[in-house]
């Protein structure tokens, strides 16, 4: 039997903001889109496999812009740091990654990592050892002494978990070209946070003249730099300084707006660890001064982010998933739904930096994202409208298909369950992972009530 893949009937959504186009074949072989329309039926051999897409949408397969992997689904930086060891973490991480594909997700970044799991993970997975979507990975982030959103628990020293903290030019420049040595595809810099001492939002933590030191070094030797932003000095500092992304970017004044601008700096505003925190929080413990920090971040953030996309400014969707709050495989697609919502985005828009915008993080523009001839066969087969309702999106059980490199993935197939070890179960944020529905169930909220 040829290896092409025939999919009739369904509305094509290409990706690239083009209306839809009901009635539209795709045909796929040699794991790419070889035809689309009446070239696709004509080109189709009799013995390629035939998906009836009748009713169903076609769509690329969603791009993750900001995922962590590595990190097991801590419930907190206690568990992350002290609860994990290298070997675990690397099987761990092999078996989440099945979770992503089947969630619709053909391709993520997972920008810092465990050791250097993201960069092992990512071979594994083009070598055909573990199942996964297709990687693109950081190493350890990059911090100053003042450390990240763990504050403290970041040595003043050395790697702790996933950061390395960098003194000084020539020790930021000789960690740059270890990383890339290793395999890195980008450098992280942590550019703003915690402070036990300091009451408020995160501050930032590197001056100018060292992001510029970082950008430099990594752009000079072909890598891309993202950097957490989590004030508005932050995220004027890093774009102007050469920052090819920027998570978070909370806060943004116009200031920071017109470096982005000028830069042509990509966003990722990663709202859905903050939706899951503001949204459920209170049924995992978190307390409720806490809670209206995550709403007042998303509501303040989103005015500015809405007004960049209005602007012109390129945006990335990305879920943070890999904490106990954002499970692997749960709510990827949440951040289409938040982009909405919250940034003036239409569905199409939304699809569109979940997709063809995604390439960017892949270092892949051109390859990726998008249904076109000549692109890699990265599909989805939706069973509804995502234009109608992006939501859609996060019901796992409207994914009639996921195809990653024109082959089709095992979407019936049970993961076996995973068991926590005694070690792992640590209290902070959440006890447990939020399970992913449109909406909670009596009986999924009572549990959560007494965990």
């Amino acid at each position: 039997m040829a290896d092409g893949i025939l999919i009739s009937g369904g509305t094509v959504v290409d990706g690239t903001g083009a209306a839809a186009r009901p009635g539209e074949a795709v045909l796929l072989r040699g794991g790419r889109i070889v035809a689309l329309g009446a070239a696709a039926l004509a080109q189709a051999a009799p013995d390629e496999t035939r998906i009836d897409a009748t009713g169903k949408t076609v769509m690329p397969g969603l791009i993750d812009a900001h995922t962590h992997l590595t990190f097991g689904e801590p419930t907190g930086n206690d568990e992350l740091f002290h609860h994990r060891t290298e070997a675990y973490s690397s099987m761990l991480s092999a078996y989440n990654a099945r979770k992503v594909l089947r969630a619709g997700v053909t391709s993520v970044l997972d920008a810092d990592c465990l050791w250097n799991i993201g960069c092992e993970l990512r071979d594994a997975i083009e070598s055909g050892i573990v199942e996964g979507p297709r990687m693109r990975a950081g190493g350890q982030a990059l911090m100053t002494m003042l450390g990240g959103t763990a504050g403290r628990m970041i040595a003043d020293e050395g790697t702790t978990a996933y950061a390395t903290v960098v003194k000084g030019r020539d020790m930021m420049v000789n960690e740059i070209r270890r990383q890339i040595k290793y395999g890195v595809d980008w450098i992280k810099i942590m550019v703003t946070g915690l402070i036990p001492s300091m009451k408020g939002p995160e501050v930032k933590v590197w001056n100018f003249d060292e992001l510029r030191t970082v950008c430099d070094t990594a752009h000079d030797l072909n890598t891309k730099v993202v950097a957490h932003c989590r004030n508005s000095a932050s995220t004027r500092d890093a774009a102007r300084a050469g920052v090819d992304l920027i998570y978070h970017a909370s806060y943004m004044d116009d200031e920071a707006l017109e470096a982005v601008l000028e830069a042509g700096s990509a966003l990722c505003p990663t709202f859905t660890l903050l939706g899951n925190l503001a949204d459920y929080g209170a049924k995992v413990g978190s307390s409720p001064e806490l809670l209206e920090v995550f709403r007042a971040e998303i509501a303040v953030t989103a005015k500015q982010m809405a007004k960049a996309h209005a602007a012109g400014v390129p945006f990335l969707t990305g879920s943070e998933t890999g904490f106990a709050v954002t499970p692997v495989g749960e709510w990827h697609a949440r951040e289409l739904e938040m982009f909405v919502e919250y940034m003036d985005f239409s569905p199409m828009d939304a699809i569109v930096a979940a997709t063809r915008n995604g390439a960017f993080a892949m270092r892949m523009e051109g390859e990726v994202g998008t249904l076109e001839e000549g692109r890699i066969a990265d599909v989805l087969v939706v069973d509804g409208d995502p234009l109608a309702d992006v939501t859609i999106l996060q019901d796992k059980t409207a994914i009639a298909e996921v195809i990653k490199d024109g082959k089709r993935i095992d979407l019936t197939t049970p993961i076996p369950e995973q068991k926590l070890r005694s070690s792992d179960q640590v209290r902070f944020l959440a006890s447990c992972p939020l399970t992913r529905s449109l909406a909670f169930t009596e009986e999924q909220l009572e549990k959560l009530s007494h965990v």
